[in-house]
């Protein structure tokens, strides 16, 4: 497919890419920790399966509503230092509390203790994500930029994770590990320093620029129901929840199913997750370049397809037994690593995607609801992981399935295991991926749509241009400029 000198539009500058992207380091090491080794830790702490679930849900529940009314507030937020900085400010010192409480000082690990600060958690997380996603829309404003823009982003988070799965174990020496019970709240302590250092270096030197809106936003139900309800936005909400279940089914499963069905010792199950995560590195720029000759739509097609094949051999892969070598889990490495890789697109085009919807609804609606759309695909985000962990967790529980250290598992137990790693992720994957065919909002129409708000705010614009922030300047911008 052809690319318009429209789609491909003005290259960002790579330091604005890389400080944009600094707060992906330690928040993707804050989800690897959460969402893979958290659940564990409390169990290890003397929690149930079921009581983690639960209390998972819970907290899910609770903080699914909390996005939408961020972004109403995002969107409608003006201020000397831009519509999105305050807002990284704010986030930052509550998921740092979270972290503390649930790393540092679980106290005696209960059900009240888990929900409580995990919500704190997840609301600052939530700050952070919204605002950064909402705020990449008018950092690349054309379509193939959104693609490389999404996936140096998402490249370069895969760092924050890897440190934390590879670097820390060897400067210490293996004393400070993830997997290890001792080890979370020294994490903890690396986490809440790093995420304020690198919020501060995005906040710095990521210049913002907001275009000129026709009107005041109004947030009213009938405007906000067409932006949501328009066949594009619905089929990327469906899609990003499905392919959230997909791979985070496996997540709340990992340690378990390399550690007890596939023979790993945990030292070398962290070990394996390296390569699921780094995959990203690469995968990332990757799908990002195959979305400029496919279309964003597409590219997630194909990667789901990939996903299936990868999963389906990664689970075919034999499993290694007491006194292996390292070289025995080669195979399983090379696997997780594919895995990884195709899993990496999915994350990038579906943010990449919600941008060009903010375009339309504000070209035809006359409306700036970026934040609001993006809190759409960070809502179905939250309902996939709390899905995951609430309904994986008690068949593991039915089935007999001990999840304690050194505990020892019936085969019918370890069955249960690999059957829910196995089955719940391609199904999911083909399901998101099946919301795309049919989609029409590609190069083409996104070209047209950006070239009618660029004749459009290049105009008289509506508002006062005191009311608008611009901090920095972005290449190409013509207001800007």
């Amino acid at each position: 497919m052809a690319m318009t000198s429209k789609a491909a539009g003005p290259r960002l500058p790579l330091a604005n890419i890389l400080s944009f992207s600094a707060p992906g380091l330690p928040i993707a090491g804050t989800l690897l920790v959460v969402a893979v080794y958290l659940p564990r830790f409390y169990v290890g702490l003397g929690m149930k399966f079921a009581a983690v679930g639960i209390a998972i849900l819970v907290v899910r529940l609770l903080d699914i509503g909390l996005d939408p009314f961020l972004g109403v507030a995002m969107d409608r937020t003006k201020t000397a230092i831009g519509r999105y900085r305050p807002w990284l400010l704010v986030g930052t010192p509550v998921v740092m509390l979270g972290l503390f409480m649930l790393l540092i000082s679980p106290g005696k690990a209960n059900s009240l203790h888990l929900i409580v600060w995990l919500l704190v958690a997840y609301a600052g997380y939530s700050v952070l994500n919204l605002s950064l996603a909402a705020w990449s829309t008018f950092i690349a404003g054309s379509y193939n930029e959104r693609s490389r823009l999404w996936g140096w982003t998402q490249g370069l988070a895969v760092f924050g994770s890897i440190a934390l799965l590879l670097v820390l174990p060897l400067a210490t020496h293996g004393r400070i590990a993830l997997g290890k019970g001792a080890s979370m709240p020294s994490i903890g302590w690396i986490l809440i320093v790093s995420i304020p250092i690198a919020v501060l270096i995005c906040a710095v030197f990521t210049p913002e620029r907001i275009a000129p809106a026709p009107q005041r936003p109004r947030f009213n139900f009938d405007q906000v129901r067409a932006a949501i309800g328009r066949p594009s936005m619905l089929r990327i909400v469906i899609a990003d929840l499905a392919l959230t279940l997909g791979p985070g089914t496996t997540a709340p499963l990992y340690v378990y199913f390399f550690h007890d069905a596939k023979g790993f010792s945990i030292a070398h199950v962290g070990f394996l997750l390296i390569f699921y995560i780094g995959a990203g590195l690469v995968g990332s720029p990757f799908w990002g370049r195959v979305a400029r000759v496919l279309g964003k739509h597409r590219t997630v097609q194909v990667a789901c397809v990939c996903y299936a094949i990868t999963q389906s051999t990664l689970m075919a892969l034999p499993r290694v037994w007491p006194g292996y070598h390292l070289i025995d889990g080669l195979p399983t490495a090379i696997g997780m690593f594919a895995v990884g890789f195709c899993a990496s697109s999915f994350v990038l085009l579906i943010r990449a995607m919600v941008s060009d919807v903010a375009d339309e609804v504000r070209l035809e609606q006359g409306q700036d609801l970026t934040s609001l759309l993006f809190s759409m695909v960070t809502t179905t985000s939250k309902i996939g992981v709390a899905i995951t962990v609430t309904v994986v967790f008690p068949v593991l529980q039915l089935a007999g399935y001990n999840g304690k250290e050194g505990a020892v598992n019936t085969p019918d137990a370890i069955f249960a295991l690999e059957m829910c790693y196995l089955f719940a992720p391609i199904v999911f994957v083909f399901v998101g991926g099946a919301m795309f065919f049919g989609y029409g909002l590609d190069v083409t129409r996104h070209t047209a749509i950006r070239e009618a708000l660029e004749a459009r705010d290049a105009g008289p614009p509506a508002l006062d241009a005191a009311e608008e922030t611009l901090t920095g300047a972005l290449p190409g911008d013509p207001v800007a400029s």
